[in-house]
């Protein structure tokens, strides 16, 4: 399906199909490329799509992330993640006003950039997929992410409370990709009782769903009472009718019960308590760790101890360094994976650099797992595909074990770029 979305465009002059957005017609990401293109005056055609991994190769070829939207311009510029097509969009257009008006305004538009694929959109998503049935509820998880939200909607209302708009003094990407990522939220779960809490996010928003070019969101409402995970309804106890049973049937019914019912064990929470014993104890290393100097002493703990076969070690990548800004802002990257890696944290020990300096990073380290392979405690965080884990294969290999050394140690050799910062999860 083509979708045309310049009709609502400020610009009077309509420009010629710029490109091709492949995504969900409902999906928040999708919604701020539209928006930003309808501010532009620039034609983007919609090809709607529910998965990146079930196209075709040629797809597969130009697109390998395996996410959603992507794009490809008329003139061949392929991308992904929302916020780059976004940018790019915008930029097409000289001195483009949703990109501010100088060189600060321009980088605090990128700042909500990354703040609205940080803080909120992940937040938003462990909250409301649960309710639409695309991902199981984990009470720990919801809380962790109704309370992050909470932080960074306490932050814009600071913001807000003296500016109608985020960046300037008109509407710009900043606001464009901000309200997207709280779309779904307003429209399910940030209720009236919710709101009054947050009266300039509420009256911010407000303002921009009443813009006609935000007629490109499908019912920009906001709701009355919250929607909420509803469990699923048990199935009823097969032997209802047991008092209704004759005295003999039922003391033969009692001794029965007394032979046969053998109360079964506890299920584990993780299929990770099901593996063997392992004689490295996660939590002792964590332990000696933080109580310890790293060299000599943590790392001849580590080694003495571990095991093989109980746990495994992974290298660790950002796929995004190009979009990499300032080390400050990296660090809040790496320190909201590890806010949604929750359920890991009693299987898992991990150190995440952040190396190089503004404008010219990378992100990278080490994880030990429990089992061999990567946990859907690992997997179901949010941001897990913004990652590459690669396994170590042999742990005792000397330079594999230097580079590990030097990534839990926060010094060493990391080919030629400097340490910036850091952040341990435990």
């Amino acid at each position: 399906l083509l979708y045309p979305f310049s009709q609502f465009a400020q610009s009077s002059q309509k420009m010629a199909t710029f490109g091709k957005l492949y995504g969900q017609a409902n999906s928040p990401r999708v919604y701020e490329v539209l928006l930003t293109a309808t501010y532009a005056g620039i034609d983007v055609k919609l090809i709607e799509i529910e998965s990146a991994s079930k196209q075709s190769s040629e797809y597969q070829a130009k697109f390998p992330h395996d996410r959603l939207p992507t794009f490809e311009s008329d003139n061949g510029v392929v991308l992904h993640e929302s916020g780059g097509i976004s940018f790019y969009i915008a930029s097409q257009q000289e001195n483009s006003p949703l990109l501010g008006k100088n060189k600060a305004e321009t980088a605090q538009v990128v700042q909500y950039l990354l703040f609205a694929n940080v803080e909120i959109a992940p937040y938003v998503k462990t909250w409301i997929e649960p309710i639409l049935g695309k991902s199981s509820y984990n009470k720990p998880a919801h809380n962790q992410a109704v309370d992050n939200l909470k932080k960074s909607l306490t932050s814009l209302e600071k913001v807000l409370q003296k500016k109608t708009f985020l960046v300037g003094e008109r509407i710009t990407l900043a606001d464009i990709a901000v309200s997207s990522a709280l779309y779904s939220a307003f429209k399910m779960v940030l209720d009236v009782e919710f709101r009054k809490n947050y009266k300039n996010v509420t009256r911010w928003y407000v303002t921009l769903i009443n813009q006609p070019n935000f007629k490109v969101l499908a019912d920009a409402s906001l709701v009355d009472v919250a929607q909420a995970w509803i469990p699923p309804k048990k199935e009823p106890k097969k032997d209802q009718k047991k008092e209704q049973q004759p005295k003999k049937e039922k003391a033969k019914q009692a001794e029965d019960d007394a032979e046969e019912d053998t109360p079964p064990p506890p299920k584990p929470k993780s299929k990770l308590d099901l593996l063997p014993p392992s004689t490295f104890v996660l939590d002792e290393w964590k332990r000696f760790y933080s109580n310890n100097k790293t060299r000599p002493d943590a790392i001849e703990w580590f080694w003495k101890h571990f095991d093989p076969e109980g746990y495994s070690i992974w290298r660790v990548d950002y796929k995004y360094n190009e979009e990499l800004t300032k080390i400050f802002m990296s660090s809040n990257l790496i320190g909201g994976f590890y806010n949604r890696l929750e359920r890991a944290r009693k299987y898992a020990f991990g150190s995440l650099l952040v190396l190089g300096e503004d404008n010219n990073s990378e992100i990278a380290g080490y994880f030990v797992i429990r089992g061999q392979e990567i946990p859907e405690e690992v997997t179901d965080a949010a941001d897990f595909e913004s990652y590459t884990f690669v396994k170590v294969v042999d742990p005792k290999d000397p330079a594999v074990r230097k580079n590990f050394e030097d990534f839990i140690a926060w010094d060493g050799d990391f080919n030629g770029k400097a340490f910036g910062d850091g952040k341990i999860f435990k």
